[in-house]
């Protein structure tokens, strides 16, 4: 598997040095629109992009996830008791991975169903997941999925997405600055570009439309290479979550149900420089491909996992990798699959009891509710709401309004 990390630190390295070429265009255009002599307003426009990316670098390494997680409305969980059954995954999949400590446990209040995991390093990482989450996913789809999001922590993917975010934003804000000022003085800028016509600094106009130019497409071009830093970074931590459970059919399964869930919002912050960290971009649920496309086609994901025929390993994943996704090479180097030794078997579904029936899960589901009280709130068609209690066991309600039958766990 290291080899197949390293190989991702050369190709992130590769992004993120083109990013930082962008930033300092941008920065020297934006510069030198101002004062056309590259040794004054070019250094400082190149020196003040460069600022502004160390500042908002220092804030992400020293409260980057907290600011991420609080940005999402995620509340941690402070004991085993609020959540056992995610408690307990999350700390089999820690062992199963070989990781220092077990990454902190949020929640995040919406019925849809995603999962991420943000930090610094294995030391410092967080596994968000979402109520919907909980309520729709059996044992072994939960433990697909958190496997999936230690294998993040585990490839050190968390700590790079982070930085490349950074940088992304960093380009936008300059960009949207610059924009912002331009649209603001606009008399300002037609009675200099005027003056240039009259003889003034025909330099200075060109590099204001060069800035205008990078301003525009930068925060594009930016996006696209942040894009392509995530797609086969999702491959690697799918291939980590079948060999970790065991059991690639539960991430399957629970890939299948994410990405043919409708319902739900992740309480409307879904943005562009957090969609790549989802197990499933939420903006666009199926991942269909394309330059825009931060994860591999979901359908695409499913066929590889269901087709690891005879064992979990990473030989078993590459050879369906190869096969249902048309790809070439190596997703793995030879070193780590000759350390990955024998063939990892299968392990059979957990046992019915195990998996926890759907009032179970939702009941569960409804303890991190309104700060943990328990209560939750289920609306009707007609508009009416029914309120059920933390000890409430039926699977059925009826509508106080219209006496419609409701199904607890829809």
């Amino acid at each position: 598997m290291w080899e197949a990390i390293a190989a991702n630190r050369r190709r992130s390295r590769l992004l993120l040095a083109l990013m930082a070429l962008l930033l300092a265009a941008l920065g020297g255009a934006i510069g030198m629109s101002i004062d056309p002599d590259p040794a004054t307003g070019g250094v400082f426009g190149v020196l003040a992009a460069l600022a502004v990316f160390g500042v908002m670098t220092l804030v992400s390494l020293t409260a980057g996830e907290a600011i991420l997680l609080k940005s999402m409305g995620a509340r941690k969980l402070e004991t085993p008791a609020e959540a056992r059954r995610l408690f307990n995954v999350v700390e089999e999949m820690t062992l199963a991975a070989g990781l220092p400590r077990r990454p902190d446990v949020y929640v995040l209040d919406t019925d849809s169903l995603n999962a991420f995991a943000v930090g610094r390093n294995p030391e410092r990482a967080a596994v968000a997941v979402t109520i919907g989450l909980l309520r729709k996913l059996n044992r072994d789809e939960l433990q697909g999925v958190v496997a999936h999001e230690i294998g993040h922590v585990r490839n050190l993917d968390i700590r790079f997405l982070t930085l490349a975010a950074v940088m992304m934003g960093s380009i936008a804000l300059i960009s949207d600055v610059f924009l912002r000022a331009f649209l603001h003085g606009g008399r300002h800028t037609s009675r200099r570009g005027r003056d240039s016509r009259d003889g003034g600094n025909q330099a200075q106009a060109i590099m204001l439309l060069v800035a205008l130019a990078l301003a525009i497409l930068a925060p594009l071009c930016a996006q696209l290479l942040y894009f392509a830093c995530s797609r086969r970074r999702e491959y690697l931590a799918d291939a980590s979550a079948a060999r970790f459970t065991r059991f690639p059919e539960g991430l399957a399964s629970a890939l299948e149900k994410i990405s043919g869930h409708a319902g739900g919002r992740l309480l409307g912050k879904q943005n562009r420089a957090v969609a790549p960290m989802f197990i499933v971009n939420p903006l666009r649920a199926m991942g269909g491909g394309g330059l825009f496309a931060t994860h591999p086609p979901t359908d695409r994901r499913i066929a590889i996992l269901r087709a690891m025929a005879g064992g979990a390993g990473f030989a078993e994943y590459e050879r369906a990798w190869r096969e249902r996704a048309g790809e070439r090479g190596a997703l793995f180097g030879e070193r780590t699959r000759a350390e990955a030794g024998e063939r990892v078997p299968r392990r059979a579904a957990a046992p019915a009891e195990e998996q926890r029936d759907a009032v179970a899960r939702a009941r569960e589901a409804l303890r991190h509710r309104r700060g943990g009280s328990g209560w939750e709130t289920i609306a009707c068609r007609c508009g009416g709401h029914v309120s059920l209690s933390p000890t409430f066991s039926a699977e059925r309600v009826e509508c106080p309004r219209c006496h419609r039958t409701i199904r607890v766990t829809d």
